[in-house]
């Protein structure tokens, strides 16, 4: 009998006085298939189990942001020498099978897959006290979480075991599946959640959940990194008509006051203050010791060169010398490259130093940014560059109103540049800056080729090997437990 245990009830889904009511409900424990479909509400309470994964209540067990960022160009490792060791060798390429941070983003992520096929198995047209409107938009929620996950595992890991079924001993051992396979399911996935989910939700304790814009957008990504580029712009469009919008303030994307802001298709939901506890910790991980951090997540000066003169988005990314570090003096001393991350901090007035793990910031896994220059890229590499400038323009036209005070005539200029190859450069110059620190520079750097890659890795990690390192190895966890890999 196939067993779900819920270790959390909505981790990441609710509001402050959502979480209560929820809490309130009796503990649950071990549910067999036929308890757990029985009623909507414990079907529900599967389904959030399934999104429990993407959150970082324990952001040391969900290191995307080492192999997202620290593994590239843009971001360093902090601390004393020796005591982020496995994080450490991420940064200079010394990656072994046995890494802390390769093995923990696998397991966590096919945990998230395993809780998505325990719904995709159990919830069927026999449980006959669940609505059909019900099923399918809890069905569709876990197939876009099976796809997220999926893709996520394929960029960092390459071709890897397509399960999409609750395992047994019999077929736990499984060979991996070919990187165009998992997309042809992701795709699969994504094309059903997208025609079951609903637009927006209407309940405050609905927040954080997977909607039809959340799917349409990450089959964008998908059609993008597949070079499916007609695709691409389809969905983004389709994304576009749904009224999604980029916010004025640019800050407003690592805001904690403004989470359900115009410009978020999904975030990672997070509450401080709950039991158990829902707070974000990455707030300790990218804060200086001096404010009771790690002090582990130093963004490197070729990521600051990388932003145009007086571009505003550097001082709401990037906290350097001479400016104020929210309501704290900053310290360059505080990090070894001079730069501290501005995304995924909360100011002290707002988290304490004594419960810096416990942030209630989101995680935006999709913005309504990166779906524009989605479309840009695919629009450029079509052949259709003059259409290109619109999408991209919009990006920094944004960044331009984020000037304090009178812009400069020159600031951010409208890009009229309509070779292909010299635009492909401003795109990604563009993209580098807009979603720096957001977890993504590895898939960019990776999928612009080895020219690219080598020219962006080796000066800061001279290991660095595009044919050996373009993927992550699959963890000596899985290689001991699965004969077939």
């Amino acid at each position: 009998m196939k067993k779900l245990y819920i270790l959390s009830l909505a981790i990441c889904l609710i509001s402050v006085t959502g979480c209560k009511k929820f809490l309130d409900q009796p503990a649950l424990g071990y549910y067999s298939d036929a308890d757990l479909f029985s009623n909507e509400a414990t079907a529900k309470t599967a389904v959030n189990a399934a999104y429990i994964p993407l959150t970082f209540t324990d952001a040391s067990s969900n290191p995307v942001w080492v192999l997202g960022d620290v593994a590239t160009d843009d971001v360093v490792i902090g601390g004393n020498a020796g005591e982020q060791a496995d994080y450490t060798a991420i940064d200079l390429y010394n990656i072994l099978p046995g890494n802390a941070a390769v093995q923990s983003l696998w397991a966590r992520y096919y945990d998230g897959i395993n809780r998505c096929n325990v719904i995709t198995d159990g919830l069927t047209a026999d449980n006959a006290n669940i609505s059909e409107t019900a099923r399918t938009q809890l069905l569709s929620q876990a197939k876009f979480l099976r796809a997220y996950y999926y893709f996520m595992l394929t960029n960092f890991y390459g071709n890897i075991p397509l399960r999409l079924k609750v395992s047994t001993l019999a077929d736990a051992a499984l060979a991996a599946s070919p990187q165009a396979q998992v997309y042809t399911q992701i795709e699969k996935d994504l094309t059903e959640a997208a025609a079951g989910l609903p637009q927006k939700w209407d309940s405050n304790t609905d927040q954080g959940r997977a909607t039809k814009g959340a799917a349409l957008a990450l089959l964008a990504k998908a059609s993008l990194f597949q070079q499916k580029y007609a695709q691409a712009i389809q969905y983004s469009e389709q994304v576009e008509a749904l009224g999604y919008a980029l916010t004025d303030r640019f800050a407003d994307n690592f805001n904690a006051s403004a989470k359900t802001n115009s410009e978020v298709i999904f975030s990672v939901w997070h509450v401080r203050g709950s039991q158990p506890s829902q707070g974000n910790s990455l707030n300790y991980w990218f804060a200086p010791r001096s404010l009771n951090g790690a002090g582990t997540f130093f963004p490197t000066q070729s990521l600051v060169n990388n932003f145009e003169a007086n571009d505003p988005r550097l001082d709401l990314t990037i906290e350097r010398a001479g400016k104020p570090y929210y309501d704290s003096t900053f310290d360059p001393s505080w990090s070894s490259t001079g730069y501290l991350s501005k995304k995924h901090i909360q100011p002290v007035s707002e988290v304490p130093t004594t419960t810096k793990n416990d942030g209630n910031l989101n995680y935006e896994a999709l913005r309504f940014a990166d779906l524009l220059l989605i479309k840009a890229e695919a629009l450029n590499e079509s052949g259709q560059s003059a259409a290109a400038l619109v999408p991209l323009n919009k990006v920094r036209e944004r960044a331009r109103k984020n000037y304090d005070g009178t812009p400069p005539a020159d600031l951010l200029a409208a890009i009229t540049v309509v070779n292909q190859s010299d635009l492909r450069d401003v795109i990604r110059r563009e993209r580098r800056s807009e979603l720096a620190l957001e977890f993504q520079r590895f898939f960019d750097v990776i999928r612009y080729g080895q020219a690219y890659a080598d020219a962006a890795m080796k000066p800061g990690s001279p290991n660095f090997n595009y044919t050996n390192n373009r993927f992550f190895p699959i963890p000596q966890t899985e290689l001991n437990a699965n004969g077939k890999l």
